[in-house]
């Protein structure tokens, strides 16, 4: 989100937010209609609603499970761990 950052994380990021507007995504539009109100910028807007989608992200991809050997992939099969097959 900064210049110095990156910039693939950015652009991804920017598409989020880009596609919660373009869906009309609920909670995204109610955020967008209160900050304009507040006479924010669409550009601004757009920053923070980065801000609070990296936030979301990383809080996801920050939360671990407690046993990675009972992690599931995503069909909710065990997955297999270097310590023999599940």
């Amino acid at each position: 989100m900064n210049r110095g950052g990156d910039r693939h994380a950015n652009a991804a990021l920017h598409r989020i937010v880009l596609v919660r507007l373009r869906w009309r995504h609920p909670p995204t539009i109610d955020y967008v209609a209160r900050r304009t109100a507040e006479g924010k910028s669409k550009r601004e807007i757009i920053r923070c609603l980065k801000r609070y989608v990296a936030r979301e992200v990383y809080r996801t991809l920050t939360d671990v499970q407690a046993d990675p050997s009972s992690a599931r992939d995503p069909r909710g099969e065990r997955l297999r761990t270097s310590r023999g097959a599940a």
